[in-house]
């Protein structure tokens, strides 16, 4: 079966053809097809489409487009922009018909010849000659629209699709800094005039592109797209076994002929029948949906393809929306992966005869036997990874922090880039730092008792300190040196990274009351509702906008939003004397009961998904999760001197 893609890994293809594209139109999701195959995919579904008013991206499921009653559904495909960026990636480039801006302001579509590269618009003939004659504008650089189409780099200068996706015409002015998004201003009275930091995007930018990485992102869709090729090939593989499968029975049948005669003849031409039957609808089947595998592949590379192109030529403000628009894929593409390797199943197809072999000859086929298919689960591949409340977690290593000096009391720890982790030994006022292979590599004096630890930067860390303050420290080069230290104004606990130079940290506020508090450019800016008990952990969600304290004298785990209002209280009998807590890749939340020895793993709305007592320590402390590898490490109050590593599977 020819499944192959033949085309090179530089030419973007559609996903619903599998060619080259012609005529590409690009969707709010950054999902772009050829404008045929998108009408043809409207007009298979027109019923459901009509009913809705808009229409399902093929790839992604989003929704895409909100047509009006006017808008018959064979033209919807047209109604959406032309990718001139895919446009200009193509080996043969069409012409693209770009209407002149000036005419189409007066209401009139008259076919654009160039663009004004000062003034970023389209013109007709007409509207360049004048604009030549123009005092003010005949100097301008004017570009022929073939000569601007035809290079990645030009095409940036006039690229569209920078409005808002849920208000049409709507320019992005704003980033918001607590959800992690970019929007209009309609969005903006909608839904974040509540949200305590967001700036303008234009502002933001060079900040925002420091922090997005478009190689990382390219690297999750290559490995994406290598997921998919295997599985089409474990597809490809599994149709030839049933063919090969169904050809050694009629061997075997072969050889029992001379004994069961006429009745086994019935038989093997029933099985070869039947063999074909179900390798036809097997291979149909297979058919269809490697051809959803390679639209899926399809779709991958033109965002690698997009990602890469806009990187290279793009203007800043295009670099960081479509990259962030094609992050936000890669966890769609995770999802449709994964639920593909949970549905194959492999097929198999034996004869099963009846038990009275021998005495059969005197009966017909139907009661000699008959071909089955069995099914058989396959394997996920390595590297695909699984939601994490489905995973078991066991314990997979313990090793002792072997220092000099008095015995150790590790109340933080952090797990730093290169597998390193660092620890915070509040008996001795000091931090530690361990490599991959958790051999002490220096440790750091530090300026007092101290308690939590943070990772702020690839770099740096923050560690928490009781005398009213917060010591950020270098790990440049595996030495620990100072950076800068922040004054508090109060004695310290729990402290965790909440984006780009913030940092969540809890402490005592005095009168016997407590919180917690979000510094910003080492200023505190946001006080939590205080509460009557002492905290002395903190994490928070990976969008930054949950924050979730441990309080031990009540047995219970706290959930604020970011602006500091209490959103619900995690409080079962079976979690005594609650310490450290983590969140992992998806949010789910991790919390050490110390008295009750076992840890607590709760949905991000703050449900028991289960509880953790095989390995767990007496007295676990500190907790750290890793996100990339899926562990975490504790730490406990029994074995002040032992860390113990555990793995979710």
């Amino acid at each position: 079966m020819a499944t192959a893609i033949t085309h090179t890994e530089d030419e973007p293809t559609c996903p619903i053809c599998l060619g080259l594209f012609n005529v590409p139109r690009q969707l709010p999701c950054a999902h772009t097809f050829c404008q045929s195959c998108l009408q043809s995919y409207i007009t298979s579904k027109i019923i459901e489409h009509e009913k809705k008013g808009c229409i399902e991206c093929p790839v992604c499921r989003r929704t895409a487009g909100h047509f009006k009653e006017n808008n018959p559904t064979s033209e919807w495909a047209s109604l959406f922009p032309v990718d001139t960026v895919i446009q200009s990636m193509l080996p043969t480039k069409s012409k693209v018909d770009r209407v002149c801006d000036a005419c189409a302001a007066d209401g009139s579509s008259v076919t654009a010849t160039g663009f004004c590269v000062v003034c970023e618009e389209t013109m007709c003939d007409i509207c360049l000659s004048v604009h030549r004659k123009q005092k003010m504008t005949k100097a301008h650089s004017i570009l022929a629209m073939e000569e601007l189409l035809n290079n990645p780099q030009n095409v940036m200068k006039f690229a569209d699709g920078f409005t808002c996706f849920h208000h049409d015409d709507e320019e992005l002015k704003f980033y918001c800094n607590n959800h992690k998004i970019a929007c209009c201003g309609m969005c903006f009275l909608e839904n974040h005039k509540t949200c305590s930091d967001v700036r303008k995007l234009k502002e933001e930018l060079p900040a925002l592109l420091r922090e997005m990485k478009p190689s990382e992102i390219i690297q999750e869709l290559k490995k994406l797209e290598t997921h998919l090729k295997t599985f089409i090939d474990v597809k490809e593989s599994n149709m030839k076994n049933l063919e090969s499968q169904v050809s050694g029975l009629t061997d075997q049948i072969r050889e029992m002929r001379t004994k069961i005669n006429t009745a086994l003849d019935e038989l093997e031409m029933k099985v070869k029948m039947e063999g074909k039957r179900i390798h036809k609808e097997v291979a149909i089947r297979i058919q269809e949906e490697n051809h959803q595998c390679l639209s899926l592949i399809h779709a991958i590379r033109n965002s690698q393809l997009l990602c890469k192109t806009v990187h290279k030529y793009g203007i800043d403000i295009q670099k960081f929306l479509t990259a962030e628009k094609i992050k936000s894929q890669v966890p769609l593409y995770y999802s449709q992966v994964r639920e593909k390797y949970e549905r194959t199943d492999t097929l198999t197809v034996q004869v099963k005869f009846t038990p009275l072999l021998q005495s059969i000859l005197s009966l017909s086929s139907a009661d000699i036997g008959k071909l089955v298919t069995l099914t058989s689960s396959t394997h996920s591949i390595p590297g695909l990874r699984k939601p994490t409340k489905e995973c078991q977690v066991e314990k997979v290593e313990t090793f002792d922090v072997n220092t000099s000096g008095c015995k150790p009391g590790y109340t933080g720890i952090t797990i730093l880039p290169r597998d390193r982790v660092m620890l915070v030994d509040s008996d001795n006022s000091q931090c530690i730092l361990l490599n991959s292979s958790h051999q002490v590599v220096t440790t750091y004096k530090l300026t007092g008792n101290a308690w939590g630890i943070c990772v702020v930067g690839d770099e740096e860390v923050a560690v928490s300190v009781f005398q009213n303050e917060i010591q950020i420290l270098s790990v440049r080069d595996d030495v620990i040196s100072p950076v800068r230290t922040i004054t508090t104004k109060y004695k310290c606990y729990g402290i965790t990274t909440a984006g780009k130079g913030e940092i969540l940290v809890v402490g005592d506020c005095g009168d016997d009351k407590y919180c917690w508090s979000l510094i910003r450019e080492e200023r505190e800016v946001i006080y939590s509702d205080q509460y009557d008990s002492l905290s002395y952990y903190i994490a928070v969600n990976n969008s930054k906008t949950r924050v979730f304290v441990t309080v031990p004298d009540t047995n219970s785990l706290l959930c604020f939003n970011m602006e500091g209002k209490k959103q619900y209280t995690f409080s079962p009998d079976n979690l005594k004397w609650p310490r450290g807590v983590a969140v992992d890749r998806d949010d789910n939340i991790y919390v050490v009961g110390s008295s009750s020895h076992n840890i607590h793993h709760l949905s991000p709305e703050g449900c028991i998904i289960q509880v953790i007592t095989t390995g767990v320590p007496q007295k676990p402390l500190a907790i750290s999760f890793d996100n990339s590898t899926d562990t975490f490490i504790i730490t406990n109050y029994s074995e002040k001197q032992k860390l113990h590593i555990y793995q979710l599977k």
